[in-house]
């Protein structure tokens, strides 16, 4: 297998990372416990957009994790790569919005 710069088994010592500051640590990981609680979007539903988002922010712990996380919630293989064309759509639609302000530029520089 060839050694890449993102090493899988580094997912399992995210929870170390409370070790240099506790407090900050703590605090993120209730913040994120409680972000997927079910709530008015079920767990499957945020494990989704989860991997959505990973995709979008290329995080690969966070594709393996919730690729894993979906799986065992049921998530189809095709529903999650429908998800990440969604991803991938707003991703694509930001960027090329923001052309706007390229165009709203070019055309004051020309005056």
């Amino acid at each position: 297998m060839a050694k890449t710069y993102y090493d899988p088994a580094d997912l399992r010592k995210f929870g170390k990372i409370t070790e240099w500051n506790e407090e900050l640590g703590n605090k993120f990981f209730d913040y994120y416990g409680k972000v997927f609680e079910e709530g008015a979007l079920s767990a499957r539903e945020k494990s989704l957009i989860a991997l959505a988002v990973a995709h979008t922010e290329q995080c690969p712990y966070c594709i393996d994790a919730y690729t894993q996380d979906g799986l065992q919630r049921g998530i189809t293989k095709e529903e999650m790569m429908e998800a990440l064309h969604v991803g991938a759509a707003i991703k694509s639609g930001a960027t090329l919005v923001h052309g706007v302000q390229m165009m709203n530029k070019v055309n004051k520089l020309e005056m």
